[in-house]
């Protein structure tokens, strides 16, 4: 994946914050602290989008939809 420079403002506590991290070898720079803290952000909305529309099924429909789909499943299994 390539990268982009960007420029960003942040209040000086987080800017304060990020430099401690940084001294305590946590992470290498600035810039892989924000990125590692956007991609957990983007990871967490992405999880909280699929349960969202998760909870928008109907769960008598998808049972339903599930064991109809194990009863025909079932009868193409090879005997063993």
């Amino acid at each position: 994946m390539g990268k982009a420079k960007i420029a960003i403002t942040l209040d000086e506590d987080f800017i304060s914050e990020l430099d401690r991290l940084v001294d305590e070898h946590f992470f290498q720079n600035r810039s892989q602290a924000i990125q590692n803290a956007v991609s957990e952000k983007l990871a967490r909305m992405k999880r909280s989008r699929l349960s969202m529309e998760c909870a928008k099924l109907d769960p008598v429909i998808e049972r339903a939809m599930a064991e109809e789909g194990i009863a025909e499943d079932v009868s193409q299994w090879p005997e063993y």
